[in-house]
């Protein structure tokens, strides 16, 4: 039996009573919801839409001092750090507008929680987890329309009003809003919301309390009363280890970084063999200066260091042809290295993801910044460069 009050639903299992507190994360009225529902109800124990990592960046002021930025880049993860900056950087201008910093519904249970001795547990998958797996389960044109759905969220000025927030409560608009993101991106639709539905309702279900208040988004309150009503009668089992994991590539995705080398030289030679040395030097020169320009023009628009950008042309052409490391990398090191980090970055890194001029300004973000605009160039260029030379064989 479910009952529904003030975005509250009391899902009643058997001998155990789960209330589910729906939330929106920049909401004032959350925040107030959430203290009262859990003092009112005296839960045993309170489940909190969140993970370690993110409450930790959530409560500690310093939880970036330890980022090195280097480190990131080597081990292939700067378009997931960039990604999860672009999110946060969404979600605090969101917060400053309405006065309230994202997350703070959340971190608000957990105080409460902590001052009724009443016991706690993070019940949210890895945020890197789930930033992966949407990665790695779009398609091409998914990855693309991710990416450009992220920088917008960046360059956005748009406004949203308190009460527009608390509409985003609403079952209704909530029902809309999944649709949409569904037909836009349905892969990332089913790693952002709907494994999250099972994940935290299994969390939920394996609390052995007889009375919970399970603190979430309003949009995941339907998913995980149906995965509770699930567990609950023993039709699905509760390893979530299947959605923990990463998937690995796609036969295309590890193809297809060693099929451009493949077809670039290919052509250079069939140039060879149908126009002689001086048309596969020209061929070869031309696919030179098509991916080092736009690698280069990239890390200008990044106001990448000079030495980066000249780096971006040289480098570009090369690491194309190079499956094991991206122009990225290169272009993210030198400019690392030229323009380090200094202390100021770190403090101020929370504030300027709030504006673009910040991303630029802050030598972290910016990092950051040269690395994906380098990359983007560099794509550019192969998927440009590769028809081009084929065209100059007819």
């Amino acid at each position: 039996m479910t009952e529904e009050r003030n975005n509250t639903d009391l899902v009643e299992l058997k001998g155990r009573s789960i209330i589910l507190v729906g939330t929106a994360h920049i909401s004032t009225e959350s925040v107030k919801n959430v203290e009262e529902v859990i003092l009112e109800e005296r839960p045993e124990h309170v489940c909190v839409e969140i993970d370690a990592s993110r409450y930790g960046a959530l409560t500690q002021k310093n939880s970036w001092e330890s980022l090195r930025i280097d480190q990131v880049l080597k081990q292939k993860k700067g378009f997931l750090l960039l990604a999860n900056l672009s999110l946060s950087s969404f979600q605090k201008r969101l917060g400053l507008d309405m006065g309230i910093t994202p997350g703070e519904e959340m971190k608000r249970a957990i105080e409460i929680a902590q001052r009724e001795g009443i016991s706690y547990s993070f019940s949210d998958r890895e945020v890197h987890v789930t930033l992966r797996r949407a990665w790695a389960k779009s398609s091409f044109w998914g990855k693309n329309k991710m990416l450009a759905a992220l920088l917008s969220s960046v360059f956005t000025k748009e406004k949203i009003s308190q009460e527009e927030v608390e509409r985003l409560k609403n079952k209704d608009m909530l029902a809309d809003m999944m649709e949409e993101l569904a037909s836009f991106l349905p892969s990332v639709k089913e790693v952002l919301i709907d494994e999250r539905d099972r994940y935290l309702a299994t969390r939920i279900f394996q609390r052995p309390e007889s009375r919970i208040v399970a603190v979430v988004g309003a949009g995941h309150i339907d998913g995980i009363k149906r995965w509770l009503q699930k567990l609950e009668e023993g039709s699905v089992e509760e390893d979530v280890s299947d959605i923990e994991r990463i998937p690995s590539p796609s036969v295309l995705s590890k193809v297809l970084p060693w099929l451009i080398p493949v077809i670039v030289i290919g052509l250079i030679i069939a140039g060879f063999f149908i126009s002689g040395w001086e048309e596969a030097v020209n061929m070869l020169w031309k696919w030179i200066l098509v991916n080092g320009t736009l690698s280069a023009l990239g890390s200008l628009i990044a106001l990448a260091h000079p030495v980066t950008i000249l780096l971006s042309f040289i480098a570009a052409p090369i690491t194309s042809m190079n499956p094991t490391i991206g122009v990225g990398i290169v272009t993210g090191l030198v400019e690392w290295y030229l323009r380090k980090p200094r202390v100021k970055d770190f403090e101020n890194l929370t504030q300027d993801l709030i504006t673009v001029k910040g991303f630029y300004r802050n030598r972290i973000t910016h990092v950051l910044v040269v690395f994906f605009l380098s990359s983007l160039g560099s794509a550019a260029g192969t998927f440009i460069g590769i028809p081009y030379l084929t065209t100059l064989l007819t």
